[in-house]
């Protein structure tokens, strides 16, 4: 296992912490985004591992390119996080009829999983909801994950029903806005939301795959909803 220590209590560690991340980021240099976990022990040490624990004390910590970065991504071998909200993520699905699979991708192509991403644009948090779109969801604090996932995947549902459970509309919808999918009668012609509907396919099908090696029971769910 691939692992560093440091404490925050000098600057010269707080420069070998910054260090031993970009070694870590080197050693997972076969994908554009990088995920470790992180853990602070009894005597204040921070800990580092690119590998999954056993320990539930770590916490995933995902490094890297996501939502509408220009950075060149393999979406194909990116590191997938199938542990961040996985509850509320499930139970969501659920409750607004959806693909867990596909609620997971969105989520991880918006934010990488962090609750606090904020675009240059204003979106905020994990499902990158606009303030307009927050008020029209009754979402209060966009930063609150519960709300934000609730409220991100209220607005997927709503944009698969307006159009028909055509995923690549909802999709572009959910990214440049159902006027634009209206306007051009399909998926709009704007680079970055072509891009972001291929990113998400990528990962709505590696997710699927995943999920189901997870739960086996779950496949037939995952597969029919996927369908929609």
């Amino acid at each position: 296992m691939n692992r560093c220590s440091t404490t925050s209590r000098y600057r010269t560690v707080r420069f070998g912490l910054r260090a031993c991340l970009w070694a870590l980021l080197l050693v997972t240099a076969s994908s554009a985004m990088a995920q470790v976990y992180k853990f602070t022990d009894e005597n204040g040490i921070i800990n580092y591992t690119n590998v999954k624990p056993s320990s539930s004390k770590y916490k995933l910590k995902v490094i890297g390119c996501y939502g509408t970065c220009k950075r060149k991504v393999n979406w194909h071998t990116v590191a997938l996080n199938t542990d961040s909200y996985q509850q509320l993520v499930a139970d969501l699905a659920v409750e607004y009829e959806l693909d867990e699979a596909l609620l997971r991708a969105l989520i991880h192509a918006e934010s990488g999983f962090n609750p606090r991403a904020t675009s240059p644009k204003g979106a905020q948090g994990l499902m990158q909801l606009m303030p307009g779109t927050q008020r029209d969801l009754g979402v209060s604090n966009a930063y609150t994950a519960e709300e934000n996932l609730r409220g991100g995947s209220r607005y997927l549902a709503q944009m698969l029903n307006l159009f028909e459970d055509k995923t690549d509309y909802a999709l572009a919808a959910y990214n440049a806005g159902p006027n634009a999918v209206r306007n051009y009668d399909g998926v709009p012609p704007y680079t970055e939301t072509r891009e972001y509907i291929r990113r998400i396919k990528i990962l709505h099908a590696r997710y699927r795959t995943e999920l189901n090696k997870q739960n086996p029971g779950s496949a037939a769910i995952t597969t029919a909803a996927s369908s929609r």
